[in-house]
């Protein structure tokens, strides 16, 4: 089958075309097609964590399998994340900025949910995390779960944002802020937020002990072993 791909900016740059058509085999995933290229363009190797994949003009993941005559487009990082309401970072996060994102005249109401790194996991002590994000993927699951957040409770007012990397015991990794008319949807709405992030959002954090480190990925399976999700402190 024949597939159109389509390089946009730095990706248009180091393949040095703008679109081409490609010959594949049947049962070709747009995820193989993105690893034959860096097979030709090592330096797409190390894009891929932050490429995100568009067939038809359509976001899809790695393993979505490609139809005779699809349109592939690899899209590079997109600038302008300053202002977005729904964003991975580095850096560190600050509550009042994020509770600005959503801020507005209607609002009689602004909840904002903190999560910190606390010093213990586990039943170890913990000295840092590490947290890990597929973060095109995890800014549009964010979205999705606002988007989810304004069919429930009838709120557009969200911001999620969640930071990766080294985080010391007291920081802040993510913070959720809604601003809706009465306080009750707001506060729903953040508890609604951060269980949806454990749950879909592909990020995953490493405990680091005195004695080592555990990948520990989604809380959500332990919190259903431990009882947390059924209503346990």
């Amino acid at each position: 089958m024949e597939i159109n791909v389509r390089y946009f900016a730095i990706i248009r740059e180091i393949v040095g075309r703008s679109v081409e058509q490609r010959s594949a085999p049947e049962g070709t995933t747009a995820g193989d097609v993105f690893d034959a290229l860096a097979g030709d363009f090592p330096r797409l190797q190390r894009m891929k964590p932050v490429t995100m994949l568009m067939v038809n003009k359509s976001y899809v993941t790695h393993d979505h399998a490609l139809s005779d005559g699809d349109e592939l487009a690899l899209i590079p990082p997109v600038s302008g994340g300053e202002g977005k309401r729904f964003r991975i970072q580095s850096e560190a996060l600050d509550p009042r900025l994020t509770e600005s994102l959503v801020a507005h005249a209607g609002a009689g109401a602004i909840a904002t949910f903190i999560g910190t790194v606390r010093d213990h996991g586990r039943g170890r002590e913990v000295t840092h995390l590490e947290y890990e994000a597929y973060a095109p993927a995890a800014e549009l699951t964010l979205e999705q779960i606002g988007e989810e957040i304004r069919e429930r409770w009838g709120v557009d007012r969200v911001a999620i944002i969640h930071r990766v990397g080294s985080l010391e015991i007291g920081e802040a990794s993510v913070v959720i802020s809604v601003a809706s008319a009465h306080r009750e949807a707001a506060f729903d709405a953040c508890r609604y937020a951060i269980e949806r992030i454990k749950e879909i959002v592909p990020i995953w954090k490493k405990e680091h002990y005195a004695d080592g480190a555990a990948w520990l990925g989604s809380e959500h399976d332990y919190q259903v072993e431990t009882g947390r999700l059924a209503g346990e402190s």
